[in-house]
């Protein structure tokens, strides 16, 4: 990673093949989280939240409670007092790596936060972040959700089931993790939005084909991807709650234009899944005043 720019060679090789010298010098992205965003985490029912599995491949999970369930005790430390009894909840433990995404869908805001977990136990966590910026609220559909107990086990499957397919089919968001790999010193782990119309996403067997609009540019996402092609995908069923995984393999394709309105598209490869309750539910106007 270049000392006087916050992107490392995967994310600067993204941007030279998207036809950018770099995004401009880093441009709001901070080894500190600015009062703003600290305020912001600790007033939303849900975070999206990812990590890597024992092999090093990203996976992502929600997590969820009243508002308040995530605080900022100082500008470098989250605490957040939540777990999730899924395969991406048991892997949140000291030392590991972790991304933060922070969304508040009805305001169309969304901020990230990257790190390490410095403390874990059956409550909660306590996050060292080291890298903290905001995002555009491009692709952010407008809907209030309010966090609700969750009920329900885990479903794991292989490839992608008749289930998962009509989930897909149905979403017009998802959040996508990925990893730096070993490539990259003290590499880490983000996690991402992408948003677009209702079926936005193709299916093709077990193949995903996800059309890339434009952003803000540092390529995060795609960087990653260069050198390490394993990511995770989560999707949201908001009205019924239900939340879905997948886990597999990603390649960019980066002339690919053939997708309404996009700069290149991906193909996500499924290799396994699972799903469960995501504690989440559509929320009405009053459950915010309350």
């Amino acid at each position: 990673m270049d000392d006087d720019l916050p992107w490392h060679e995967g994310e600067l090789a993204a941007q030279a093949l998207a036809g950018l010298e770099h995004a401009p010098g880093g441009a709001g992205v901070r080894d500190f989280m600015p009062d703003q965003h600290r305020a912001f985490f600790a007033q939303l029912p849900f975070i999206v939240a990812a990590t890597v599995d024992e092999t090093g491949a990203p996976a992502a999970t929600l997590l969820t409670g009243e508002p308040g369930f995530v605080s900022s005790p100082n500008p470098k430390v989250l605490a957040i007092l939540a777990t999730a009894a899924d395969p991406t909840g048991r892997l949140f433990v000291p030392e590991a790596p972790i991304g933060l995404l922070g969304l508040e869908p009805h305001t169309r805001r969304r901020n990230r936060a990257n790190g390490r977990i410095a403390f874990a136990n059956a409550d909660g966590m306590l996050v060292e972040v080291r890298q903290s910026f905001g995002n555009c609220p491009q692709y952010i559909h407008p809907r209030l959700l309010a966090a609700v107990p969750r009920q329900g086990g885990v479903v794991a499957f292989e490839g992608l089931d008749a289930d998962a397919r009509a989930q897909v089919a149905a979403a017009d968001t998802f959040f996508v993790a990925t990893a730096s790999g070993p490539q990259v010193e003290h590499g880490g782990i983000d996690v991402s939005h992408r948003g677009g119309p209702e079926g936005f996403v193709r299916i093709d067997g077990d193949v995903l084909t996800i059309p890339d609009y434009r952003g803000n540019r540092y390529f995060n996402t795609l960087g990653n991807l260069l050198l390490e092609p394993r990511a995770a995908l989560l999707f949201v069923d908001w009205a019924s709650g239900q939340m879905l995984q997948l886990q597999g393999r990603a390649e960019v394709l980066w002339t690919a234009r053939d997708l309404p309105h996009a700069e290149r598209t991906w193909r996500f490869t499924v290799e396994r899944g699972w799903r469960a309750n995501s504690g989440l539910r559509l929320a009405a106007a009053t459950d915010l005043a309350a």
